[in-house]
C-alpha cells in the first residue's frame, strides 16, 4: 500500500500518513441558477482509516478561481457559483489523517440564471419586449431568476426567485396590478412585497396566493369573480377575506381555487354551471364545491373546468360544446363528472382542448380541433382522452390556442393555432403534431396564451 501525505501538507520532516485515493469522477449537472451537482464513485483505497466525507470543488474556466462543498456520499453541491460561467468539478475524499487525492475534472457544466423567453403576439406589449412586434422565435425578456410565468390573452404575469410580481400588456381594467390602467411594454413590479407565491390570470382578470397562504385579486371584477361581493373593478392587489389556508388558484371569467384541506371554492360567472355548484347562478363570494377534501389541482378557462383529485382521478364541468370535458358527449356540466375511471392522472390544463399527463409520462387530449396535438385537421374534434403518441416522458404542459409542453429530458415542444408565431418554430404554420422549439434541454415552466407563449429556462 502506498503511501500519500495529506492535500496540501507541506511541512519538512511530516511522517507521510494514509490519505484516501482518488474518487472517480461521475458527471457534474446544474443543480439551480447558481449551483451544481456532481456525482461519483467512491475509492476503493480508503486509506489508513475509514473516509468520512467528500470535498468536491468547482474550478471556473474563465479565471480558476474554486470554491467548494462538502458531503458524505455522492453526489455533492456546490453552492454560490456565478450564473452562466462555465466550471469543472473535482472531488477528494477525507478521512481522519486528512483530505485525499483529487480526482480527475469532470465535464464541463454552466448553472443557468432563469432566463425567461416569450414569443407569439404581442399588439399588447404582453411579451414584454419594449415594442408591440410579433415574434415567431423565442426572445428572452431583459432579467433574470424568473421562476413562475402565466400569459394570457393581452398580458403577463411573472414571478422571480426572489418572491417579487412583475406584470406587463394591456391593463385596461388595472389587471397589471399597479395602481392606474395604464398598459406597459416591459415587465414592471407590483408593489415592493416579496412574498408571491403562486399566480394565475385571464380576461383582464389576476389572482395570486402569498406565502402565507392569503389569497388576492385584481383587474376586471364583471361576474363577482374576484369573490369580494361586488363587481367593481381593482387596479391594484386586494385580498379575499381574511384566510390564509389557500394553496391553488386560476382566475378566467371565475375563479376557483383549492385550500390546503384540500376543499374545492368556485365564484363568479357560472352561466353554464362551470363553478360546479349544480346550477347557473353566478356568485361573487367564494362557495365551496360539494364536500369533498381531496382536490389536489384545478384548471379552468373562461366556461370549462378540470381538476385531479389526491386520489389521481380526473373530474371535469362546464361548457362541453367541444367534447373538452371529455366525457364522450358534448352536453354541459354543472358539477363536476369524473372523467373515466383511471386513477393515474397527475396535471390538466384546460382551453378549447383539454390536455393531460398521466403518472406513467404520457400525454393525453380531447377537445377542439388541433390543438390535440393528434389531429390531422383543424376541426377533427375528440369527446374523450385519446393518447398523444406513445411517449412515455412528457412532464408538462399547457394549453391555449395552441399547446405547448415539456418533456422529461427538458426539452420544450409546441403545436396548434400558429397564427401569429406562438408556437416559436420561425414560421405561422399551424402544426398538428408536437414540433421541439430550438435544441436547449434547460426548459423549467411553460405560459401558454390565446396567442402568445412563455417558457423559463435555467437549471
Amino acid at each position: 500500500m502506498s503511501l500519500r501525505r495529506p492535500n496540501g501538507f507541506i511541512s519538512a520532516g511530516y511522517d507521510p500518513l494514509e490519505v484516501p485515493n482518488a474518487p472517480t469522477i461521475g458527471v457534474a449537472s446544474v443543480a439551480s441558477a447558481t449551483s451544481v451537482s456532481v456525482t461519483f464513485t467512491a475509492p476503493a483505497n480508503v486509506g489508513g482509516s475509514a473516509i468520512t466525507g467528500y470535498v468536491a470543488t468547482a474550478k471556473k474556466t474563465s479565471d480558476g478561481t474554486t470554491i467548494s462543498g462538502t458531503g458524505s456520499s455522492s453526489p455533492v453541491t456546490i453552492s454560490g457559483l456565478t450564473s452562466g460561467s462555465a466550471y469543472t468539478v473535482t472531488v477528494a475524499a477525507v478521512n481522519s489523517f486528512g483530505l485525499g487525492v483529487s480526482s480527475a475534472a469532470s465535464n464541463s457544466v454552466t448553472p443557468l440564471a432563469l432566463e425567461l423567453y416569450v414569443w407569439g403576439l404581442n399588439n399588447s406589449g404582453q411579451l414584454g419586449l419594449e415594442d408591440t412586434v410579433n415574434r415567431s422565435s423565442p426572445v428572452q425578456v431583459a432579467g433574470a431568476s424568473w421562476s413562475e410565468v402565466k400569459t394570457k390573452s393581452t398580458f403577463t404575469l411573472s414571478t422571480k426567485t426572489d418572491g417579487t410580481l412583475w406584470a406587463w400588456g394591456l391593463n385596461s381594467a388595472g389587471q397589471l396590478g399597479l395602481n392606474d390602467t395604464v398598459s406597459r411594454s416591459s415587465p414592471v413590479q407590483v408593489g415592493a412585497l416579496t412574498t408571491w407565491a403562486l399566480i394565475s390570470n385571464g380576461y383582464a382578470a389576476s389572482s395570486a396566493i402569498k406565502t402565507d397562504g392569503t389569497l388576492w385579486v385584481w383587474g376586471t371584477g364583471s361576474f363577482g369573480r374576484f369573490g369580494l361581493n361586488d363587481t367593481a373593478n381593482r387596479s391594484s392587489p386586494i385580498q379575499v377575506g381574511a384566510l390564509t389556508n389557500w394553496s391553488k388558484v386560476t382566475i378566467s371569467q371565475m375563479c376557483l381555487a383549492v385550500k390546503t384541506d384540500g376543499t374545492l371554492w368556485s365564484w363568479g360567472r357560472n352561466h353554464v354551471g362551470q363553478l360546479g355548484l349544480n346550477d347557473t347562478n353566478d356568485r361573487s363570494s367564494p362557495v365551496q364545491v360539494g364536500a369533498m377534501t381531496n382536490w389536489a389541482n384545478v384548471a379552468g378557462t373562461y366556461s370549462g373546468c378540470a381538476a385531479i383529485k389526491t386520489d389521481g382521478t380526473l373530474w371535469a364541468w362546464g361548457y362541453n360544446g367541444t367534447g373538452r370535458l371529455g366525457l364522450n358527449n358534448t352536453a354541459n356540466r354543472s358539477s363536476p363528472v369524473q372523467v373515466g375511471a383511471l386513477t393515474t392522472w397527475s396535471k390538466v390544463s384546460v382551453e378549447s382542448a383539454c390536455l393531460a399527463i398521466k403518472t406513467d409520462g404520457t400525454l393525453w387530449s380531447w377537445g377542439s380541433g388541433i390543438n390535440q396535438g393528434r389531429s390531422t385537421s383543424i376541426f377533427d374534434a375528440t369527446s374523450s382522452p385519446v393518447q398523444v403518441g406513445a411517449l412515455t416522458d412528457w412532464s408538462d404542459v399547457s394549453t391555449g390556442n395552441m399547446t405547448i409542453a415539456i418533456k422529461t429530458d427538458k426539452t420544450l415542444w409546441t403545436w396548434g393555432n400558429n397564427d401569429n408565431g406562438q408556437l416559436g418554430l420561425g414560421d405561422t404554420n399551424n402544426r398538428s403534431s408536437p414540433v421541439q422549439v430550438g435544441a436547449l434541454s434547460s426548459w423549467q415552466k411553460i405560459g401558454s396564451g390565446s396567442s402568445q407563449s412563455a417558457a423559463i429556462l435555467g437549471a
